[in-house]
């Protein structure tokens, strides 16, 4: 490998992980003034906008077995995730979720040991221990009562969690899909699929509004501030379908095993635009629980032998 195809690689992981850091700053905006399953909707119609030549461009015959496949991991990776994931968002902070995100290395490695018979080494295993005692911290942080205005609670900072679990099962299916077919085409099918079906969730009960005394709302569209938009088109372009791209790119071209560090960019900037720029506060918790969570997942992908997944949904 050329050290400029190497460097070029490595810079298109390290972008993707920094607008992946950025996903739930931009969210949070969209959610001022919008509901969750609105603003996860109109994220994935822009992001559709940058996919939709990808697959028009690049169309593969798939059998019946691999469609349903995609299909079950398109709904997995789409509609269930990140409803659940923007649903703990709306009731934790941003710092609180980002750190959150840090657990996904552990958890891919987990899922690599139960589910794809690789091994983990002794440091692996203290990386986990590590990772989950740093997410028990950072729920201690939180509010147990009912969640409050701006501030984090366990309930926001437990379905964040299970929205990564979900995610483990789009991982790993999409892993068997792109054993046949090229990881971008994949993923352009996988991400339109997923939006069909959440454009059904979302808006299909509007059609039984005549029959209906309590008339479910339309998505907002003329209030919707210039601010807010901004937010939504970035989300869907820059944070799902641009760091696809660059990200399934690099991991072509580099070791996966180095360039897995880039997803711990995510958490970190995460966290800091959390407080940095809308003013959340981590307890001292936080940023011991933090701390734990990105040496756990430096640790693990700097030292791990075996390629990764090729495609990490934020």
């Amino acid at each position: 490998m050329s050290p400029r195809i190497a460097f070029l690689g490595y810079g298109a992981c390290a972008v993707a992980g920094c607008l992946w850091g950025t996903g739930f700053y931009f969210g949070r905006l969209a959610l001022n003034e919008m509901s969750v399953e609105h603003m996860v909707l109109y994220r994935f119609v822009f992001a559709c906008l940058g996919l939709l030549p990808v697959a028009l461009l690049n169309r593969v015959r798939l059998t019946a077995v691999e469609w349903r496949m995609l299909l079950v991991s398109a709904a997995f990776g789409i509609p269930i995730q990140f409803l659940i994931q923007f649903h703990g968002l709306a009731h934790t902070t941003v710092s609180h979720a980002a750190l959150m995100v840090g657990t996904m290395p552990v958890l891919l490695g987990v899922a690599a040991v139960l589910f794809a018979g690789e091994r983990l080494e002794p440091v692996g295993w203290i990386a986990l221990v590590g990772s989950t005692a740093g997410a028990a911290l950072i729920v201690l942080g939180g509010h147990r009562g009912p969640a409050t205005q701006g501030e984090p609670s366990l309930y926001g900072d437990m379905l964040v969690v299970l929205s990564l679990i979900v995610a483990l099962a789009w991982v790993l299916l999409n892993k068997r899909l792109m054993q046949s077919h090229s990881p971008i085409v994949v993923t352009a099918y996988c991400i339109l699929s997923g939006t069909a079906m959440l454009a059904v969730w979302i808006l299909g009960p509007m059609l039984f509004n005549p029959w209906r005394q309590n008339k479910v709302a339309a998505p907002p569209f003329s209030h919707v501030s210039a601010t807010a938009w901004v937010a939504l088109a970035i989300s869907g372009l820059a944070c799902t379908a641009t760091t696809t791209f660059l990200w399934n790119w690099g991991i072509h071209r580099v070791p996966a095993s180095r360039a897995g560090v880039f997803l711990n960019i995510e958490p970190a900037l995460g966290s800091y635009l959390g407080v940095r720029l809308l003013g959340e506060h981590l307890g001292p918790y936080a940023w011991a629980g933090g701390g734990l969570i990105l040496a756990a997942a430096v640790i693990l992908t700097t030292r791990g032998h075996e390629p990764q997944p090729d495609i990490i949904l934020e």
